[in-house]
This record gives structure tokens, sequence and C-alpha cells, in this order.
């Protein structure tokens, strides 16, 4: 997968980071969508004719009217006023259009680096890959989105928000990947085993606090528990098999119930910072690699930044705008975090060959 040239190498790298960029964007678009609750404002699925809004007050009645008849509007929003639709409907649009954008940068950019030469034939199938992960994340995102377009459910499904929000962060990992490969000098990289397989772990244990945070925030758990250092009063829920007049049982208990999913994603957090300062002092006696030795101290900086947004987005889960604005950059950090261990993972080897 080597280029012909540094040029050529410099050039892949920036536009893959550019696309880092844009996914990152989207996003955090896809936190304000769902906190505004604008998910479901559009209810139609057109990949290309859908880039432009409602143009006229007619069309933009229509479209109200179409929205109308989903269980969200009949059941929570029927207080909504056209002014009130535009904005949801703003968000949902924007969410798309950015979508939308990032498909014609990378062909764009695609077909540029062909032309100047600067991708061989190893470099090809990779690129083609990201194409099709990104078309196979807005197919994940209708589907999600279908899920909620009808009288019973008033958001996204949770566990669909997850994959979609998942897959999206898939995306993200494998373009950045690349982009160290290209950017990243072999001579940079620390032939570390053990640290290695132990930083493996800790991503592991990172997407499930992001599997998490997203159940969090498709079951606006905050919502239900905004005290801190209790959950209500309580270190540890009583009772994780029923909330409210529902009943759950199995795994259900632990993805369905906003208060367990609560407990669940605290617990997870207090866990990754004791592990992450376990890591810091094992990395800390590596001597070699330049680069690791600079920012071995990230994933501790970043993680008590983190825990501080999340006690601050829990305590304020009352004031919508607050938790709107805390929430997306708890996220922000979130993805931060995950890029930073990514990062670790690509300077660290299992051997030198």
């Amino acid at each position: 997968m080597e280029l012909n040239t540094k040029k050529g190498n410099k050039a892949v790298a920036i536009w893959l980071l550019i696309g880092v960029g844009m996914i990152i964007i989207q996003v955090l678009l896809g936190g304000i969508t769902r906190l505004t609750g604008s998910g479901l404002s559009i209810t139609e699925w057109k990949p290309i004719l859908g880039a432009i809004p409602p143009t006229s007050e007619v069309a933009w009645q229509h479209a109200f009217d179409t929205y109308k008849q989903i269980g969200q509007y009949k059941y929570l929003n029927t207080h909504f006023t056209l002014s009130d639709f535009k904005f949801i409907y703003f968000w949902e649009w924007f969410h798309r259009e950015w979508a939308r954008l990032i498909g014609v940068v990378f062909a764009v950019g695609f077909v540029y680096l062909i032309i100047k030469k600067y991708l061989n034939k190893d470099m090809i199938r990779p690129m083609v890959i990201l194409f099709v992960l990104g078309g196979l994340q807005g197919a994940i995102g209708w589907i999600m989105v279908s899920s909620g377009l009808n009288e019973e459910n008033l958001y996204v499904n949770h566990i669909r928000l997850a994959i979609h929000f998942i897959a999206a962060l898939g995306l993200l990992v494998y373009t950045l990947w690349f982009a160290f490969q290209l950017l990243v000098p072999e001579s940079e990289r620390v032939v570390a085993p053990s640290l290695r397989k132990f930083t493996g772990w800790m991503i592991a244990i990172v997407v499930l606090q992001l599997i998490y945070g997203a159940f969090m925030a498709g079951l606006k758990a905050a919502t239900f528990a905004p005290t801190w250092p209790t959950i209500n009063g309580e270190w540890v829920p009583s009772n994780i098999s029923t909330f409210g007049n529902r009943t759950f049982s199995g795994l259900q208990k632990f993805t369905d119930n906003p208060i367990a999913v609560h407990f669940i994603h605290r617990t997870l957090a207090y866990l990754i910072t004791i592990l992450v300062i376990i890591w810091l002092v094992k990395a800390a006696k590596i001597t070699t690699g330049k680069l690791f030795r600079k920012t071995l101290w990230l994933p501790l900086a970043v993680v008590l930044i983190q825990v501080v947004l999340g006690v601050l987005t829990v305590i304020n889960a009352g004031n919508s705008k607050a938790l709107l604005w805390l929430g997306i950059t708890h996220q922000f950090v979130a993805m931060i975090f995950l890029i930073i261990w990514i990062w670790e993972l690509y300077l660290l080897r299992k051997t030198t060959s």
C-alpha cells in the first residue's frame, strides 16, 4: 500500500484526515439531531432529491402533514407549529446533507488522486471499501429512522441508534488508520506486545462504553437520574428489573432499563479511569519511540476531562439547553478519546517485522 512519492503520501493523508474531520462533525450532528428530537422529522428517504428542502409554504405544509401521521407528533408534539417543525426538520436535513457532502468530498478527492497518480493499485481496494462503508452507514441510518415512523414509537430505537453510532465510528477508525500508515514513520513505532494487548482491551472497553453512551442518549437515561455521585440516592440501583410500569427480563435489564443503563455507563467510566492510570504506569516504563513518549499522557488527561463532562451532563439533565450542549461536548470528547487509543495502538507493535 505504499505510494509512489512523498508528495502523494501527504496528499492522500490530507484527504483522509479531512474525511475524519467531516465524520466527527457528522456524528456530532447526529447527536444534536437526537437530543433535539429531530430524527423523525423527515419521513421520506430521498438520497438525491432530498438534498433540496421544501422551498414553498405549500411544500413545508405537506412535509409537516406527513410528520403529523406518526406517533411522535400525535403523542408528544401536538403543540408544534409549522415554525417548530421547521426547527427540527433543519437538524435532520443538515445531518443528511452533511452525509451527502462527505460522499462528494470523498468521491472528488478519490478521482483527483487517481488523476494525479498519487494512488497505486494496492490503494484502490481499501478506498473502495471506504465508499462501501459510507453507503452502508447511510442505509443503517434510514433503517434506524424508519423504525420510528409509526404510531407506536416516539423516538428511534436506542439499539439501532447505537448500531448507527458505532458504524460511524468504525468508518472513522478505518479512515484514520490509513492516514496513520501514510504519516507515521515505521521508526516511531514501538515493539511492546504486552502493552499493545492491554491497549487492545482498552479499546474494546471504550467501545462498550460508547455503546452505552448511545443507549443513554437513546433512552434519555440521564433525565431519570440527574444526581451524582449516587443514582437517585442509591449507589447501586435496588431494582433493575422494573422501571415505571415496565418489567424487564434477561438481557433487557441491562439494555432497555434507563436506570440500569445509567448505572452501567457510570461504572464503566470509573473502571476505564482506573485502567487508564494502570496503562500509563506501564507505558511510562517504555523508553523508546519519541512520538509515543510525547503522547502517552493523553489518555489520562482526556479521560479526566470526560469524567467531569459526564458529571456535569448528568446533573444538568433537567435543563434541556444545558443537556444539549454538554451532551454534544461529552460525545465529542468521547470520540477524541477513542482516536487517542487508536493512535496509541498504532504506535505499539507486536514484533519488529
